[in-house]
């Protein structure tokens, strides 16, 4: 049995550009982290053709990469605490987590945007219906996100080649283990499963998601 899929193995995001969803699924690819979230298509947005990244090739590729994941994050997270089933405990911890998401958005956005080139436009997201139907199935949908994002991150490092672009990337990666493991504990899971983090094997991940990509 596998280890379990992020919203049901359903695609969420569906960006403004054919540009842009191609170089995101280049790289869920590379890493075998979010490919099964992509929508077929693009939606049309306001001002889409003028925000349009720049073409850009490695570690750039890389970190819009990672800035979509983050928008989701963000997204997911906001709609968590603004949901009103989270209280205590639950509530103090996941709070400053999707402040946290906020602002590696915020952090990932300003790199980019340093290293010369545009950050890609934020996507549209749809979640699956139940996602935020308890507190039960947001924790656990976080549990899993976190887990991903945690290899998403990882999977990251062979690839990136500029040293402060693997530093901004490692910094955000430490943090992000931080959440899978308050994560787990919250829904009495193991907070460190692994003593080395594993790797997402690309075949295997690729070969489970074809058939949700269009």
């Amino acid at each position: 049995m596998g280890d379990p899929q992020l919203f049901d193995g359903k695609p969420v995001l569906q960006f403004s550009t054919e540009t842009n969803r191609r170089s995101f699924l280049k790289y869920a690819g590379l890493v075998g982290v979010g490919a099964s979230l992509v929508a077929g298509g693009v939606f049309s947005a306001p001002y889409a053709a003028a925000n349009a990244p720049a073409v850009a090739k490695g570690d750039l590729d890389i970190l819009n990469y990672a800035l979509t994941l983050e928008y989701l994050e963000s997204d997911f997270y906001a709609m968590g605490v603004s949901s009103g089933f989270l209280s205590g405990r639950d509530l103090d911890l996941i709070t400053p987590i999707s402040d946290h998401e906020k602002a590696h958005v915020t952090a990932l956005t300003s790199t980019i945007k340093s290293l010369g080139s545009t950050p890609v436009t934020k996507p549209k997201i749809t979640y699956p219906s139940g996602t935020f139907a308890s507190k039960d199935s947001f924790l656990k949908t976080a549990s899993v996100f976190e887990e991903l994002g945690v290899k998403a991150y990882h999977g990251q490092v062979p690839l990136i080649q500029s040293g402060d672009v693997l530093g901004a990337a490692a910094s955000i990666a430490g943090v992000e283990s931080r959440h899978a493991a308050i994560i787990a504990s919250l829904i009495g899971g193991n907070p460190f499963p692994h003593h080395i983090e594993e790797h997402v094997d690309m075949a295997t991940v690729l070969a489970a998601v074809k058939p949700l990509l269009s």
